[in-house]
């Protein structure tokens, strides 16, 4: 249980981190937001990212059937992730809002 709510804050911090970050060098508010379902593909799947270019089909059906597959648990940590990324957009836009140039 422990180990659940560690993963669910460590996801959350991981992912607000790195969108804050992401959001202040491209000045691109929702980008990250956008990009977390091909980063939550990339975790889930065991396959490789080449071969997605080398044979589609295949790779794609296989990701899919394992995205069916994952536990609740799994879908918590990476519920938490994404909401990590959709609080830093609203972080920015409220800093950018107040007058911070650097957001």
């Amino acid at each position: 249980m422990i180990q659940f709510v560690v993963s669910v804050l460590l996801f959350f911090v991981i992912f607000f981190g790195l969108a804050f970050i992401l959001n202040m060098l491209l000045r691109s508010t929702w980008l990250m937001a956008a990009i977390y379902p091909i980063i939550v593909l990339m975790i889930v799947d065991d396959i490789s990212t080449a071969d997605y270019f080398t044979g589609p089909g295949e790779a794609f059906s296989a990701a899919f059937s394992r995205l069916t597959e994952i536990t609740v648990a799994d879908i918590s940590i990476l519920g938490a992730g994404f909401a990590g990324t959709i609080v830093s957009g609203f972080v920015i836009k409220y800093l950018r809002k107040s007058g911070y140039q650097m957001f």
